[in-house]
C-alpha cells in the first residue's frame, strides 16, 4: 500500500525492515520455540548491529546518538519494529525510554542532556515516567494529581505515591509530575522534575502484575509502584519551565500516542501475516481454510481497517507538526488501539489451538495489545475529548425547517 511517505522514511523503512526479518525475528523465534529468555547481553548485541546498520535511536538527534530523524519519517520505521517482540527495544526505540529521550531532548537543559541523555540514548542508564496515581489521584482525570513539590530554598521537597511507572522497578531516574503551584490551576501548577533513583526516600514497593507482564527476555522493567517521602533535588532538576508540565506531557504524549499506534500496527500486521500463512496451510472440511469465504471476508475487513489506522496516524502526524494536532492524535489513537485489538483477536482466532499457544507470538501480541486501549488515554478519555469538539460549533440553520409544536395549541400550563 503506498502512504506516500518521503523517500528519507521509505528509506530506513525498509533497512528497518530488513533488520528485523534477518536478525531480529529470527531471534524471537528462536526463543519461542525454547522459551529460553533473550539475555539483556544479546539486547546490547543487537544495538551494536542496529548502530552498523545507521538504525539506532531513530528518534534522536544525531548529536546525541540518534538518527535524527523527523517525526513523520521515522513512523513507518516504528511500524516495523512493532512487527516482533523485542523490535523496539532491539533498536532502542522502546518505551517510555522513547518519550523521555525525547522530553530531554525538547525541553532539557544542556546539562541535563549531557548528564542523563546522552546516556540514556546508548542505553548506559534508563529511565522511568511517573506520572499516573493510585485513586483517588491522577489517571484519567489528570487533574486530580495529589503529588506534591514545594520549594525549600534551591531544593524542591517531593512527596508523591506513583503506579504504573512503565520500566520503573531498575530505572536510574525518574521524571515525577507534581503539583508545584498548589494555588494555581493542576494545569497551569504542575512541574516535572527529574528525580536520581537513589535519592533519599525512593522506594520502589512493587513490580504491578499485569496482563502482559511476562515478555521473552530477561529484562524486567515492569510498571512499578514507587513512593517519593519528603525526597530533595536541586530546582535545577525541573525540567523545562516550573509550572508547564501539562504543557511538556501534552507534547510528549501526542507524538508517544502515534509512534504506539505505529508499534502496534506493526504487531497487527504481523499477526495477519501469520493467520494467512495458517490458513492457507490449514485443512478442515474438504478445503484449506483459506478457502472459506466467511474467513477471506473477515480477513479482507481486517486489512481495510488497518488501512485505515495507518493513514490516520499519518495524518495526525503531518498535523502535529503544524500545532498540537489534539483531536487528529486522539482520533489516531483510539482507532488505531480498538483496530490492532480486534485484528490481533481476529488473527488468534484463525490460528486456533496455535492461536492460543506460544509457539507463535501472537499470544503475546494479544496480551499486549489491550493495555493500549487504557495507557496514553483510555478510550472513554478521547472520546470526551473528540466528542466536545464536534460539538464546538454547531448551526442551528440546519434545522430550521423542522416542524415545531404549533404555540397557539400549546397549553399554558406546560410551562409553569
Amino acid at each position: 500500500m503506498e502512504y506516500h511517505d518521503s523517500d528519507t522514511a521509505k528509506a530506513v523503512a525498509d533497512r528497518v525492515a530488513s533488520f528485523m526479518d534477518e536478525v531480529v525475528i529470527p531471534r524471537e523465534r528462536e526463543a519461542l520455540a525454547t522459551q529460553e529468555p533473550i539475555l539483556m547481553a544479546e539486547i546490547e548485541d543487537l544495538w551494536e548491529q542496529a548502530k552498523e546498520r545507521d538504525l539506532f535511536a531513530p528518534q534522536v538527534s544525531a548529536e546525541y546518538g540518534g538518527q535524527g530523524l523527523d517525526f513523520s519519517d521515522m513512523l513507518p520505521s516504528f511500524e516495523q519494529v512493532g512487527r516482533s517482540l523485542i523490535g523496539a527495544l532491539a533498536l532502542r526505540a522502546n518505551a517510555p525510554q522513547e518519550g523521555n529521550m525525547h522530553t530531554l531532548e525538547m525541553v532539557g537543559t544542556d546539562e541535563q542532556k549531557e548528564r542523563w541523555l546522552r546516556p540514556l540514548v546508548q542505553g548506559d542508564i534508563s529511565s522511568a515516567f511517573a506520572m499516573t496515581e493510585p485513586r483517588q489521584g491522577g489517571g484519567s482525570d489528570p487533574k486530580m494529581l495529589q503529588s506534591t513539590a514545594t520549594r525549600d530554598g534551591d531544593e524542591w521537597v517531593i512527596n508523591a505515591h506513583k503506579w504504573w511507572t512503565s520500566d520503573g522497578l531498575n530505572a536510574d531516574f525518574y521524571l515525577v509530575m507534581a503539583r508545584t503551584d498548589l494555588d494555581a490551576h493542576p494545569y497551569e501548577g504542575t512541574s516535572i522534575i527529574l528525580v536520581p533513583a537513589d535519592a533519599a526516600g525512593v522506594t520502589v514497593a512493587r513490580n504491578v502484575p499485569h496482563l502482559g507482564g511476562h515478555g521473552i527476555t530477561e529484562r524486567e522493567g515492569g510498571h512499578a509502584e514507587v513512593k517519593f517521602e519528603n525526597v530533595r533535588v536541586p530546582v535545577e532538576n525541573t525540567i523545562g519551565e516550573a509550572g508547564q508540565g501539562f504543557q511538556i506531557a501534552q507534547m510528549r504524549l501526542g507524538g508517544g500516542r502515534l509512534t504506539h499506534c505505529m508499534r502496534y500496527s506493526g504487531m497487527a500486521e504481523r499477526s495477519l501475516d501469520i493467520a494467512k500463512a495458517y490458513l492457507s496451510e490449514r485443512e478442515a472440511f474438504g478445503t484449506t481454510l483459506d478457502e472459506k469465504q466467511a474467513l477471506r471476508h473477515r480477513i479482507a475487513d481486517a486489512e481495510t481497517r488497518l488501512h485505515a489506522a495507518r493513514t490516520m496516524v499519518r495524518h495526525a502526524a503531518r498535523e502535529l507538526d503544524r500545532s498540537d494536532a489534539r483531536i487528529e492524535v486522539a482520533m489516531a489513537k483510539m482507532f488505531t488501539a480498538n483496530v490492532t485489538q480486534e485484528t490481533i483477536d481476529l488473527a488468534l482466532q484463525c490460528c486456533g489451538g496455535n492461536g492460543i499457544g506460544k509457539d507463535l507470538p501472537i499470544a503475546h501480541f494479544y496480551e499486549n495489545v489491550r493495555a493500549f486501549r487504557i495507557v496514553d488515554g483510555a478510550d472513554e478519555v478521547h472520546r470526551r475529548s473528540i466528542a466536545r469538539w464536534a460539538f464546538e460549533d454547531i448551526d442551528e440553520n440546519e434545522i430550521e425547517n423542522t416542524l415545531q409544536f404549533d404555540e397557539d395549541l400549546r397549553v399554558d400550563e406546560l410551562d409553569e
